[in-house]
C-alpha cells in the first residue's frame, strides 16, 4: 500500500532531452496584390515585401521573443520573411539562416498574387483546393504531399543540428499548415490560416512532434490602433 503523505503532482510540461523547441513565425502581412501588378518571382514564387503593417508586426514579434532563449533563426528564399526576422536578429545578434524547403507552397498559374484575386472570387478551384486539402486542384501548383515532402524534411535537418536549443522558423501559411498537420495526424488544412507574425509552438525529439501552441498573437494586442500611417 502506498504512503497516505505520497503525492503525485501534475507538472509543467518539460521538453524531453536532446528535444528542439521550433517556434515557427508566420511572416508579417505582405504587400497587396493589385489587379494588373505582378509580384516579383524568385525562383518562381511570388516575392512582395512587407507592407507597412507588416514591418509593424515584425517590431512586434522582434520584442517578444528577444525575451526567449534562441539559439538560432531560420528564414526562406523568399523577402518576406528575411524582413520579418530582422527586427529580431538584430536584437540578438543571429544571422538567419535560409532554410530553401521552407518557402511557400507553389501556387502555379497563381503565382505572382493572382492566388489572392482567386481566393476572393471563390473561384472552383479555389473552392475544391479548401475542400480536399490539396493545392495541387490549383492550375500547374504543387501538391500537397509535395509541400509535405519538403517542408518536413527540412524541419527534420534543421532538428537534427540544434538538439536542445530553442530555434525561431519564419516561414508562410501554407507551409505552417503543413507542419502543424503532419505533427497531429489532424487533417490537411486545419491549421491553414495562421496569423501573421503570429507564432506556433513545435517541439521535436527522436522522431516524436509534439504541438504546444498555435496562432499565438499576444504580441500584436495593439495592432488595430497602433499600426504607423504609411509614408505619403
Amino acid at each position: 500500500m502506498p504512503d497516505q503523505q505520497t503525492e503525485y503532482r501534475q507538472y509543467r510540461f518539460q521538453p524531453p532531452p536532446g528535444a528542439t523547441e521550433l517556434l515557427v513565425v508566420r511572416h508579417g502581412e505582405s504587400a497587396p496584390a493589385r489587379p494588373g501588378e505582378s509580384f516579383p518571382l524568385t525562383g518562381g514564387h511570388g516575392d512582395p515585401e512587407l507592407a507597412p503593417e507588416g514591418r509593424w508586426q515584425a517590431e512586434q514579434l522582434g520584442v517578444r521573443l528577444a525575451k526567449e532563449d534562441i539559439h538560432a533563426i531560420y528564414v526562406t528564399t523568399l523577402r518576406r520573411t528575411h524582413e520579418t526576422a530582422e527586427p529580431l536578429a538584430t536584437r540578438l545578434g543571429l544571422e538567419p539562416q535560409v532554410e530553401p524547403d521552407l518557402r511557400e507552397v507553389h501556387l502555379g498559374e497563381w503565382e505572382g498574387g493572382v492566388y489572392r484575386q482567386k481566393a476572393a472570387e471563390g473561384h472552383p478551384a479555389f473552392r475544391a483546393a479548401m475542400t480536399e486539402g490539396e493545392w495541387g486542384r490549383i492550375p500547374g501548383a504543387e501538391t500537397t504531399e509535395q509541400l509535405r515532402g519538403r517542408a518536413v524534411g527540412a524541419i527534420e535537418r534543421i532538428v537534427a543540428s540544434h538538439p536542445d536549443q530553442r530555434v525561431v522558423v519564419v516561414s508562410h501559411g501554407g507551409v505552417i499548415g503543413c507542419l502543424l498537420a503532419h505533427s497531429t495526424g489532424g487533417k490537411t488544412f486545419a491549421f491553414v490560416g495562421a496569423d501573421n507574425a503570429s507564432i506556433s509552438h513545435l517541439v521535436v525529439a527522436d522522431g516524436r512532434w509534439i504541438l504546444r501552441r498555435f496562432n499565438d498573437t499576444g504580441h500584436l494586442a495593439g495592432e488595430l490602433s497602433s499600426v504607423p500611417e504609411p509614408p505619403t
